[in-house]
């Protein structure tokens, strides 16, 4: 199991690598994830994830206490905007606007009412 863990893990780890490249897809979230699968797999890797200098900071306040720094939710809103106005540009079918704009919206709800990291 502890192959599995440590194999999830990296896998997570690379696809937050691609998140901050390509808008679409999460960073923090893959990078919560990893030091999850790093924690039941790794000592060594888990305590890299977590003193890693852009990352570890993120995944530390979310692991205390739940709380997303005031910049990454500035930058989850852009991203969110970006996407729906992207949507908005190519012409999406309408039930396809309104389901994205309800899913977008309870996402930026969310982040947006997690306290302060």
């Amino acid at each position: 199991m502890q192959y599995l863990w440590a194999g999830l893990g990296l896998i997570c780890v690379a696809l937050a690598v691609v998140g901050i490249v390509l808008p679409l897809v999460p960073t923090v979230p893959f990078l919560l994830l990893a030091a999850f699968f790093f924690a039941r797999s790794s000592s060594r890797l888990h305590t890299w994830l977590i003193t890693h200098r852009t990352f570890g900071p993120m995944i530390l306040d979310w692991q205390r206490s739940g709380a997303i720094r005031p910049a990454a939710k500035k930058a989850a809103t852009v991203s969110v905007a970006a996407v729906f106005g992207l949507s908005l540009i190519l012409g999406a079918p309408s039930h396809i606007l309104i389901i994205q704009a309800v899913v977008l919206s309870c996402v930026l709800v969310f982040i947006w009412t997690r306290p302060n990291g």
